[in-house]
């Protein structure tokens, strides 16, 4: 019985390494290409030495600092909010007792069935009178509450014991002292999973920054690598554009691995498979 279960364990993690696998070619396939002059990029069977030509080639063929620091302002301006309002709010949803509390918390779960794509025309009507319109505020704004991040902190507070807080109480500590003092400390591996979420969507998102920004100077990442990507595909320049796709992906390819321990036990802890 029990050689069966490890032959079928065996079979089942074999199965898991070759569908990683399969994953990661268009993964590997683009780095290649990415340190590969354009003739030895197309042609299998050539042998070339990598090359940094192509980096050098989009950095002055495009201003993705620019692009770079619109995409961080906009990714560290939106987490950092939404860090503030998701611990109060999933402080109130798992200790505190209040008239309508779990109708407000299913509403609030509810909203994870909706897909910001859906609301992006009544967003831009209210940002186009808040006159927020083509600002990096703009494409900020609509996100600065989270439903996924308010869940997860309510779940992940639920699993702290509540003596910790009566002893902090014992000890003259105010609630807002209790929330930042207490709970905040232990609730970092919760931080770590949801900035995980949180930075990998508005990196990479395309659509909403598409419609708020018009100058070429406001353009975040994705925008300027569309741009790019587009004006080179007459030219069939795979080298420069596997090349500035790497320069997009990389800085969340090395937050992913620096933080997938904490993203795996927080979700571990709130009990989502």
């Amino acid at each position: 019985m029990k050689s069966k279960q490890s032959a079928a364990s065996a079979a089942f993690q074999a199965v898991m390494y070759l569908a990683a696998l399969i994953w990661l070619i268009p993964l590997l396939w683009m780095i290649r290409t990415a340190f590969l002059s354009q003739d030895a990029a197309v042609n299998l069977q050539a042998a070339a030495a990598p090359t940094l030509a192509n980096f050098s080639e989009v950095l002055s063929a495009a201003p993705f600092g620019s692009y770079y620091l619109n995409t961080i302002l906009i990714v560290a301006g939106t987490l950092l909010v939404q860090f503030f309002f998701i611990t109060l709010a999933g402080y109130a949803f798992a200790r505190l007792e209040f008239m309508g509390k779990n109708f407000l918390f299913t509403l609030f779960l509810a909203q994870l069935m909706i897909t910001p794509d859906v609301l992006i025309f009544p967003m831009y009507q209210l940002m186009a009178k808040l006159s927020l319109t083509n600002s990096l505020t703009g494409i900020m704004l609509p996100f600065f509450a989270s439903a996924m991040g308010i869940f997860l902190m309510r779940q992940n507070l639920r699993t702290i014991p509540i003596e910790l807080e009566e002893a902090a109480k014992m000890e003259g500590c105010s609630t807002w002292g209790i929330i930042w003092k207490v709970y905040a400390p232990l609730m970092r591996p919760t931080y770590a999973a949801f900035g995980l979420i949180s930075v990998s969507y508005h990196w990479n998102d395309f659509l909403w920054p598409l419609v708020m920004i018009n100058d070429v100077g406001k353009r975040p990442l994705t925008l300027g690598l569309a741009v790019f990507a587009q004006a080179y595909e007459t030219g069939a320049q795979w080298s420069d554009i596997c090349a500035a796709t790497s320069l997009v992906i990389a800085p969340l390819m090395v937050i992913f691995v620096l933080f997938q321990r904490q993203f795996i036990e927080s979700f571990a802890k709130s009990g989502l498979k």
